[in-house]
């Protein structure tokens, strides 16, 4: 009892001194919020979870008994998801944190998954951030990457988006496309298309998150809490019994909404894969991408048919995966000769583990 109430008096000293997220400068400033009541429910872990006042900022803590997660309270054909996002700061190895959506608890064997997963790591390391895509239960053909921010997560929010389009996929990092992924007939059903929920979870990810497991959760250095804020589902609401055939009401009306969607002001303003948001989103994957499956020739010889492969960054691979988290050099002791300097690929790092959210459950 003791430590729930430890955890509750830690979430709400995490939320006042989180200072509000401007959506202006994350260029989202056009797009509606909501309060958590108006969207969603709890999923577990709700004594570990803390709303403020006006219901717009919601807390949820990973403690030694358990973690914490709300689901949004309908599902969705496609549409445009947000939260503004601050992370538990210090030492975090083995925290994971998601804002994902998913249809798995229906289709254990078919599921989609579009995910942000947020992966801690030891006292002063950088968390690192995951983007998945999952269609149709394709978690042996996983669309993976993974990223270092170009900021600070755990000393103010920051905000992460997935649009989720009949035609594309687009994550967004305060407003900055990082992935696009292209429907193509090549991937069937690999593209996620039946409805999904949108899921914010904290948990215990010891066994794969930081360094592939090596660094288990410590709950000494506890509790973890992450805040969430600026909630945003915009996206056509799916029936209750998701597992029944769409009907063509259905597929009309949420054809409608879609196109609602992008002929909107936001959407025209804020989330339009522009050239200059094409541009944008190329240096932020040269300069912070840890990991693509697009240049993971080990396990895929052939990229898939959405990559868009540019092959002078393909060829420099091992300057630029999981080996950018740079080791520190040792230094040689004076007077003494420094040894050769090993090659790139005999000092790289071993690829990530990488574990869909439905895998992890």
């Amino acid at each position: 009892m003791a430590a729930a109430v430890l955890a509750v008096l830690w979430a709400c000293m995490m939320m006042m001194s989180l200072a509000p997220a401007s959506l202006a400068a994350s260029g989202f400033e056009e797009v509606p919020t909501i309060a958590f009541d108006e969207g969603f429910s709890p999923l577990f872990g709700e004594d570990n979870m803390v709303k403020s006042a006006d219901g717009r900022t919601v807390s949820i803590t990973l403690n030694r008994y358990t973690g914490s997660g709300f689901i949004s309270s309908d599902y969705y054909h496609h549409g445009f998801f947000s939260a503004s996002i601050k992370l538990p700061k210090d030492h975090t190895a083995g925290v994971v944190v998601a804002f994902y959506l998913s249809n798995g608890d229906v289709f254990e064997k078919t599921h989609d998954e579009l995910d942000f997963e947020f992966l801690g790591n030891r006292y002063r390391h950088e968390w690192k951030m995951q983007t998945n895509v999952y269609g149709n239960g394709s978690t042996d053909r996983g669309r993976e990457e993974r990223y270092l921010m170009p900021f600070d997560p755990t000393a103010d929010a920051h905000r992460f988006s997935i649009l989720w389009h009949s035609r594309l996929i687009v994550f967004y990092v305060d407003g900055v496309p990082i992935r696009e992924v292209p429907r193509t007939a090549a991937m069937g059903a690999d593209y996620p298309s039946k409805p999904m929920a949108l899921y914010v979870t904290i948990w215990d990810g010891s066994t794969w998150a930081t360094d592939n497991g090596k660094y288990k959760v410590n709950y000494k250095r506890g509790p973890f809490t992450a805040v969430f804020s600026d909630l945003v589902l915009r996206g056509c609401t799916a029936r209750s019994d998701i597992r029944l055939a769409t009907t063509a009401d259905d597929q009309d009306r949420c054809a409608a909404a879609e196109e609602d969607l992008m002929e909107s002001d936001e959407y025209s303003s804020t989330m339009a894969m522009t050239a200059r948001k094409r541009m944008a989103m190329r240096r932020f994957r040269q300069r912070q991408m840890l990991y693509t499956v697009c240049y993971d020739t080990n396990r895929y010889p052939e990229p898939f048919p959405e990559c868009d492969v540019n092959m002078a960054e393909r060829q420099m691979y091992w300057q630029w995966g999981e080996s950018k988290v740079v080791r520190p050099r040792v230094r040689p002791r004076p007077g003494r000769r420094s040894k050769r300097r090993p090659s790139p690929e005999a000092t790289a790092i071993p690829p990530p583990v990488l574990v869909s959210l439905q895998q992890a459950d």
